[in-house]
This record gives C-alpha cells, structure tokens and sequence, in this order.
C-alpha cells in the first residue's frame, strides 16, 4: 500500500525534528512519498522560516537591505544540514533567492522558499527524490487551482519515481510564476499527492495526537476522536477546528483515501482517522465541538409571513447585494433570522436594514450583536434520541442562555446560538454532559 506522509513545520523545525521524522518514515516502507513544511518555531519564541523569509521579502521591496535578514534564514537551514552531517551545501540556491528578491519576484515566491529549501534537505537526507512543486501542480493565469491538469502531469511524474519529496504549499502559474496555497496550504498538497498516487493512506503528521473534540484552550486535556467521517471534519473545521486544513479534504475525500492525524513527537499514538464512510460507532453520542465569536442576527418579523412567496430570497438578496455572506437562517411562522458574521455586516449595516425594509415591508427588525455560534457535530446523534433536549439541559445548569438552535436535516450537527461571553462556559457544558459523563 502507497502511503503519502506529509509533516508540519513544527515536525521540521530542527535536525533533531528531522531525525525523528527521518526514523518515522524509515519504519514502514509503505511511506513513499513525503509532503515537508518550512521549518516552525524550535522554542515558543521562535520565528517561524516563512514568517523570516515574509520580512526579508518586504526589506527588498521597500529597497531597504535585506541580506542580512536572508543570512540568518540560511543560518537556520545550515543548523540543520550540520545537525544531520549532510554534504550539502544551499549556497547556490541563496544567490538564487537573492537575486529573485532583487528582481521583486512576489511574495508567493519568497513565502514558498521555506518548503523548496526543506524540501531539498529532506530528499538529500533520506536519499529519495527531489521533485519541485513547480513542475507539477499548477493555477491558471487568475490563480485558480487547475485540479485535472495538476493529477494528470503528478500522476505521470511519480508513476517512475519509486520514494520521492514534493514540498508544499506551491506551484506554478502558465508563466512560470510561483503561486502558494493559503496558508498551511502543505495539507493540500500532501492531499494532492496521495491522490495522484492513487494512496492507500495519507499520513498527516503534526504536533498533536489526532482531532480533539473540543479545543484544548477551552477545555483541559480534551479526548481525541479515534474516527471521524470527512463530513463531520468538514462540519468542525469550518466552525473554527484547525487541525487539518480545510481544502486538504476534497482530493483526496473524492477518492475515498483516509486521512491520518499522526502526531510526531508520540509516533506510537494511532492517532484520528478520517474516513468517507465508517460502521464504526462514536466512542460519544457527539464526535466534536468546535465553534466562533463575532455574529449578529437580524430577526425580521412579520404577519403571515409563511403565506408570503418570495419573502426569503428578498430578504437574502439585500444581504447577497451588499456582499454579505449568511451563515444561518432559522425560522418561524412569522419570524425569519438571519446570522452573519459581525465585522461585515457592521458598516453596511443600515444599508442592509434599509434594503430590507424596502424588499419586504416588515413589521419590525430586530438586531442582536456579539453572539457566537457553536456546532455540536457527530454522526451518533442520528441514532440517539433526546440530544437537542440534553444539550438544552446543560446549558440550562450552566446559566446560558440559547439564542438559537438550529439542527440540519442531515442530523449530522445542530447549531446553537450564545452569547460571546458565554461561549468558553456552552462548550465547556456540552463536553462535560456527552464527554465527561461517560469517562
């Protein structure tokens, strides 16, 4: 089984990393094909190498010295090759860089160095091939990912290519320009690859022991989920789960390759598995909690509404006008609530409230500012009754008050609506009732 590993810049950030990495890959000849970061912090103090190589770029646009700043990131790179007792030597691809700084080359370029140069370490160390990203995942000329052309030419590339390394997070545009993903955009490419090679698994190695079900910043040692369907990671991720980034899921999630949340420093750990499908049950009633502060709703009344056609789509094309995304919009007989996210909304707020009074001649509109939204996410609250009431009951004890609660017909996931200020003590209600009572 072809197996695709992909490690983080925290996994990457010194030789001793490297080593650890290095003795993970080594142990199971199935991990053919590595995925490395830029190298993160080696101390909470630290700088991550993109964010050095970020301010170097900027000294050379403002045509301010920067060699100094591009010297101390060479410096970080040579700790690593002299901690490995490499015979390699990046001088050349320094001067390179140099030159393409003078030049003005972008920062999508200066930012993908980190990975090209990891990248280069990573394939000397191991003895594996060296393949540039460059030359085989590609945007067209507005930057838009080009998906087929992408699979195509990196599955050709690496049917020959027996272990190879393919840094993320870049590619190239049709002029040989260099084009980044997001940021933590090396996910989407470890993605990428596992699906070019047709993987049994892709490995995502990070400083954690899989997906937690809540974040740890709010709750103390939260437990980590064994299996998670990528619906139910979709779901988390977009309300605020960091672990994996959220693009890394469609390639691979098309495919029906699972993904594997390793942690570097605990290797024994088995870690998250993120399957398409799974008969497995939830070891909880709920997989994850995860959630985000800043939204306002807009309640609109109005008499028999329900019996007005139309009256939706008026309301949600003055928010579409205004280039106002929503997020939610529960409803009722004579009643229609719309959440979206605050910042947005606050300097068009009258616009919007003007629209809407114009569209569909309410007979109030109510607004209600920092609220967050908290979703309660699991495939095994399909088959347990009672979850909306118990999670009610929780926050009941907990003196929070819902100011919305919206379950999806999947009932995959239901939506709560709380005040900022208390959204640390919902979430902490929620875990401790479908969580913590079953520990």
């Amino acid at each position: 089984m072809k197996k695709v590993v992909k490690f983080g810049g925290s996994s990457l950030a010194s030789a001793e990393q490297f080593k650890k990495v290095g003795a993970i890959i080594h142990a199971d000849k199935d991990r053919r094909y590595v995925v490395p970061s830029a190298p993160g912090k080696r101390f909470s103090q630290d700088t991550k190498v993109t964010d050095m190589l970020y301010q170097c770029y900027e000294l050379a646009v403002k045509e301010k010295l920067f060699t100094e700043a591009l010297a101390a990131i060479k410096a970080r790179y040579d700790e690593i090759i002299q901690g490995l007792n490499l015979d390699l030597s990046l001088e050349a691809e320094f001067k390179i860089i140099e030159e393409e700084f003078r030049a003005k080359a972008g920062s999508d370029y200066a930012a993908s160095r980190g990975e090209y140069l990891n990248g280069i370490i990573m394939a000397n160390y191991l003895g594996y091939e060296f393949i540039d990203a460059k030359d085989v995942i590609f945007f067209d000329e507005h930057g838009i990912f080009e998906a087929d052309l992408t699979d195509k030419v990196l599955s050709a590339t690496l049917e020959s290519i027996e272990r190879a390394v393919i840094p993320g997070f870049y590619g190239s545009m049709a002029d040989g320009t260099i084009k980044t993903f997001s940021r933590g955009g090396s996910d989407i490419t470890g993605s990428i690859v596992a699906k070019a090679v047709k993987a049994g698994l892709y490995e995502n190695w990070t400083d954690v022991s899989g997906f937690l079900v809540a974040d740890p910043r709010i709750i103390s040692n939260p437990e980590v989920i064994s299996t998670i369907t990528y619906k139910e990671l979709r779901e988390l991720s977009y309300m605020g789960a960091t672990v994996l980034h959220e693009d890394a899921i469609f390639p691979v999630r098309k495919e029906g390759i699972p993904i594997n949340i390793r942690n570097t420093g605990a290797p024994e750990d088995p870690g998250t598995m993120i399957v398409k499908h799974t008969a497995s049950k939830p070891e909880y009633t709920i997989t994850g909690i995860a959630g985000k502060k800043g939204f306002v709703a807009i309640n609109i009344e109005k008499d028999m509404m329900n019996s007005e056609i139309g009256f939706g789509r008026k309301v949600l094309e003055v928010f579409e006008e205004n280039g106002i995304s929503f997020e939610h919009v529960p409803s009722g007989i004579d009643t229609l609530t719309v959440f979206v996210h605050q910042d947005e909304f606050i300097e068009k707020e009258q616009r919007v409230l003007a629209g809407i009074d114009h569209a569909t001649s309410p007979d109030s509109i109510d607004l209600a500012g920092d609220l967050a939204l908290i979703a309660v996410v699991g495939r095994g609250m399909r088959e347990t009754r009672g979850t909306a009431g118990r999670i009610f009951s929780a926050l009941a004890h907990a003196n929070v008050n819902v100011k919305m609660i919206d379950q999806g017909s999947s009932e995959l996931n239901i939506i709560i609506g709380v005040s900022n200020n208390d959204f640390e003590a919902a979430i902490k209600a929620v875990y401790d009732i479908f969580v913590l009572s079953k520990l």
